[in-house]
């Protein structure tokens, strides 16, 4: 390591021991970037200073661009192995242009971790639910690989993951490798489809069976209105709100409870989530232009 080097990790030390680590942006070269459909592609990112950055599934980042700017993304990686931090980015406006555009060796920036997890470890003992809509399955990911990487601990585990069209599938030879397994139940459902399509054709919502109410953990990342109905049909039948865990991720812009741009009535979305007991935000997702 240069000298330059050392002393910029020594530098990011004593910020952690500071707790003021997330402040500063910190420098991660690109190692991979995959394309996942026609906008969206996955980047595998290492530190150029420092240690690997541990995190919790559910957890963001702000994500940047030098002399570009930054933007709160969801963490998509496998937790249980922090040394390959991954965000799974969709090409929606001019900073996640400049990231979804970047290629091995370039240099992005990447502060925090930030926000809530799903605390997946609430549900040892019993059953774990996962419902995902669209690129909701990105931050759902993270959770899942911390599932099966300690299965023996639950009891079942199901994804089922609604996408917009068959090309808008992400994680497609992932989803491939979960659907084989024997341990994990996987249902997948596209709302519009060619004719040379074999699989469901519908919403989300209708790929929710029985479910045991008061041992499963549900948790739930998609569009707001996605997420409500998915909620109400969980009510329905019979899961507790407080077993309900959402992901907002709304109008996310600082990460840190500064510009207030996520605000939604007294909570601070970067702050107290994005991840959210239904029972918390339910009442909230129901006001109109809150």
């Amino acid at each position: 390591m240069s000298e330059s080097a050392q002393e910029a990790s020594a530098d990011l030390d004593a910020l952690v021991a500071t707790g003021l680590a997330g402040l500063v942006p910190r420098p991660f070269r690109v190692d991979r970037s995959r394309r996942e459909t026609a906008d969206t592609v996955t980047l595998t990112l290492a530190p150029v200073t420092g240690g690997s950055l541990e995190f919790a599934a559910g957890q963001f980042t702000m994500l940047g661009v030098p002399g570009v700017g930054e933007v709160p993304i969801s963490i998509s990686g496998d937790p249980t192995w922090p040394d390959a931090l991954q965000h799974t980015v969709r090409d929606v406006g001019g900073v996640s242009h400049a990231i979804a555009s970047a290629r091995a060796g370039d240099v992005l920036t990447v502060r925090g971790p930030f926000g809530t997890g799903w605390g997946v470890g609430d549900g040892e003992g019993g059953d774990v639910l996962i419902v995902a809509g669209g690129i909701g399955l990105a931050p759902l990911r993270p959770a899942l690989l911390e599932l099966l990487a300690h299965r023996h601990r639950y009891r079942t585990v199901t994804l089922l993951y609604g996408a917009r069209t068959p090309q808008d599938i992400l994680f497609a030879e992932e989803l491939a490798g979960w659907r084989g397994r024997f341990d994990l139940e996987v249902e997948l459902s596209v709302d519009y489809a060619p004719p040379s399509w074999r699989g469901r054709v519908g919403l989300v919502t209708a790929l929710i069976a029985s479910v045991a109410p008061e041992q499963t953990l549900a948790l739930v990342c998609g569009p707001e209105v996605m997420m409500r109905f998915v909620t109400t049909e969980l009510l329905h039948r019979g899961v507790p709100a407080g077993q309900i865990r959402l992901s907002m991720e709304r109008a996310m812009s600082c990460g840190v409870g500064l510009c207030g741009h996520c605000q939604l009535r007294e909570l601070f979305v970067c702050l107290d989530g994005p991840v959210f007991r239904a029972d918390r935000v339910l009442g909230l997702m129901a006001v109109e232009e809150l």
